[in-house]
């Protein structure tokens, strides 16, 4: 039994059709209405399941109007699944300003999770930083997405991007002007689909690749990029040689490396390297 006066928001499968939890088909099988992005595409989807439940359009350029509609639909008690074209809705899809304005108004949202496509992108990656940054899509022009990848170029963490077809050779060439082409880069394509392609190389390398093979530039792309390196401390301050010297008074050398460490916030290495040339200074006199 379904809650009355409330939207759900349902996460539906990026490609194999199969991707869709047993959860969300009991929703979107019970609800009154299902709030879809575009009608045809999610009428593939409920035809493939046997499912006949009433049908609206709700895209980014509408969803501010049809917002008003469905808060009247909840003001009847009535049951809202909303749904974009492919994975999860909000995540670079409309339905944030729904959901705003259905919590607004005291209204119960709920969660259906399910397939999406940066997350399906980062599990096969081998990115092994645990962090990571979504950005969702770039602007389309270069300028602009030059100055935002300029942003993040120093962030240590994983980042990842969408990309459309029509655009990845001059995402990758803005990619390169910005990072370097040594960055490493995983290309994501067709996720779930038949042609699904994870590649990954250097940005460099993915240049190339995508223009040896024009299939390659095809489908619905996610891109991840590894975090940019932090460099190491290699100055270590008056106060943090003090420490190091004192504790070397009285420790052996690995301990009190350990120590100044801790206290000092430096680097482990660089202290290391310290504390080595402090003995044998020592042993010379």
């Amino acid at each position: 039994m379904l809650a009355k006066s409330a939207l759900y928001v349902v996460a539906t499968p990026i490609g194999n059709l199969n991707d869709i939890s047993l959860r969300a088909l009991d929703i979107l099988q019970q609800a009154d209405v299902i709030a879809a992005e575009h009608v045809q595409t999610s009428k593939h989807l409920l035809t493939a399941h046997s499912i006949q439940t009433k049908l609206i359009t709700l895209h980014q350029h509408n969803e501010t109007a049809v917002a008003e509609k469905i808060l009247a639909l909840l003001a009847s008690e009535k049951t809202v699944a909303l749904v974009t074209d492919a994975g999860t809705p909000g995540i670079s899809d409309p339905g944030a300003i729904l959901v705003g304005q259905v919590r607004k108004q005291g209204y119960q949202v709920i969660p259906i999770p399910g397939a999406n496509a940066a997350i399906c992108a980062m599990s096969a990656s081998g990115i092994t930083n645990p962090h990571f940054l979504f950005f969702g899509f770039l602007p389309t022009k270069s300028g602009l997405r030059q100055r935002e990848l300029e942003l993040l170029k120093v962030q240590s963490c994983a980042l990842i991007f969408y990309e459309a077809p029509h655009r990845i050779l001059e995402c990758v060439t803005d990619m390169i002007a910005i990072f370097g082409e040594q960055r490493q880069i995983t290309i994501a394509r067709e996720l779930t689909k038949l042609f699904e392609t994870i590649h990954t190389c250097t940005l460099g390398e993915a240049l190339v690749w995508l223009k040896a093979d024009t299939n390659q530039q095809k489908g619905e792309f996610v891109l991840l990029l590894s975090g940019a390196k932090i460099p190491e401390k290699s100055e270590v301050s008056e106060q943090a040689r003090h420490t190091l010297e004192r504790l070397l008074d009285e420790l052996p050398l690995k301990q009190a490396v350990k120590l100044a460490v801790d206290i000092t916030g430096n680097n482990k290495n660089t202290l290391y390297k310290l504390a080595l040339s402090m003995k044998e200074t020592r042993s010379d006199k």
